[in-house]
């Protein structure tokens, strides 16, 4: 496979126009920013290139507009978190995009920044219209992109932009996600143990059948493994479960089988009849018909911090249980804390990904450490699938 491009710290880029696309689609509630996560990563590489004395054009998205201008997705607020933050000129694009776009911008200098408002806002965006990719190609020399998270989508600011740029580089950020990605499906430290977790087992099919090839142990927790109890012929009561998930379930036991991987299911569980409720520990094979599995269960706990004590290398993705009552967090606590005391003693390799994931383990009070926190969610799973997504594909 062709080698990503990625962006040399060296390259002269004194008064050079640098598009950098970067995804700080951060939560933002009555215009205040809830997690500025996404934004901090962003920053060191932008006074990076301020430094330099680059003039940086940011393009960010937030949320789905869908070609309507929403005020409560504007970017105002990471605009004025920018300007704070930034010790430079930032300024704040709201005008459109047509031919006349790059005199706009003219007045730009060196070491200053300007953030065009939510390029969703734009329907073309979304559309990967060209003759959009190639106005937005016109604001600069050189194009970067760092928004992992964003290249699975082929859309105008990620992918066809590129055909009109003749410099186009991979950021850093970019790099930081592919590279520990690739420390647990290419360059592995084994026993590799894989700890998935989440509500739809559908969704997740390819990137089961494609872990099961690199890993020593899959450990499947959250709603997904209802199906596996359902597969057994356990009673789940009225939790959650998807329908037709038998020959799937069949399939991976036997994939799992012929590379000699070992499937990890819970055997016990934290049940209650509500989502609201209390939770009460039971064994697989005591469920009545009016609860639901709301988490894993003290036994399946020790066998999950064991088999991470044994890995040299985990890949997380997928709470365990449903979080949003603290009354069902304590599996996904556990397992992050264990993870995290084993890569404190540097012994342990740890990539964690996904949305769910990281807003559950944000709900711990103790610091936690990790080798990487992904904040890409479909990007993240469709490259552990193996797929060469659109915005890398064109870097290449």
């Amino acid at each position: 496979m062709d080698k990503i491009n990625f962006f040399p710290s060296n390259l002269e880029i004194k008064n050079q126009k640098i598009i950098l696309r970067l995804d700080l689609n951060v939560p933002i509630k009555n215009k205040m920013i809830l997690d500025d996560t996404r934004i901090v990563l962003c920053l060191p590489f932008i006074k990076q290139l301020i430094e330099k004395k680059a003039k940086i054009i940011i393009i960010s998205h937030l949320g789905r507009p869908k070609g309507i201008k929403d005020p409560d997705l504007s970017l105002m607020p990471i605009y004025k978190y920018l300007k704070k933050t930034l010790q430079t000129n930032v300024y704040f694009f709201t005008g459109n995009i047509d031919n006349e776009v790059s005199q706009k911008f003219s007045h730009l200098n060196q070491g200053e920044v300007i953030l065009i408002e939510n390029i969703r806002y734009f329907e073309e965006e979304t559309n990967n219209d060209e003759n959009f990719s190639k106005k937005l190609a016109s604001l600069g020399d050189i194009y970067i992109n760092d928004a992992f998270s964003c290249s699975h989508r082929k859309q105008s600011s990620i992918h066809n932009i590129t055909k009109f740029l003749d410099r186009c580089f991979a950021g850093p950020l970019l790099k930081k996600e592919i590279d520990a990605i690739n420390l647990v499906i290419k360059n592995k430290k084994e026993p590799v143990t894989c700890i998935i977790g989440g509500s739809k087992i559908s969704t997740k099919i390819n990137v089961l059948s494609n872990l099961i090839k690199e890993v020593n142990s899959l450990i499947i927790v959250g709603a997904m493994a209802n199906n596996f109890f359902l597969y057994k012929n356990l009673n789940i009561g009225k939790s959650l479960v998807e329908t037709d998930t038998k020959e799937i379930i069949k399939k991976i036991y036997e994939k799992a089988k012929k590379n000699n991987c070992e499937i990890v299911i819970p055997e016990d569980c934290i049940v209650s009849t509500s989502f609201d409720g209390e939770g009460k520990n039971k064994n697989l094979d005591q469920i009545e018909n009016s609860e639901m599995i709301l988490d894993i269960g003290v036994n399946t706990i020790k066998k999950i911090q064991d088999i991470i004590d044994h890995s040299s290398t985990v890949l997380w993705n997928g709470p365990a249980g449903y979080f949003e009552n603290k009354n069902f967090l304590k599996g996904t606590i556990s397992i992050a804390e264990t993870i995290s005391k084993n890569t404190s003693k540097k012994n342990l390799i740890s990539v964690i990904g996904g949305g769910d994931t990281l807003a559950a383990i944000n709900k711990n009070k103790n610091k936690l450490s990790f080798s990487h926190l992904s904040t890409a969610g479909g990007a993240f799973l469709e490259y552990l699938e193996g797929k060469d997504l659109p915005g890398l594909s064109v870097l290449k």
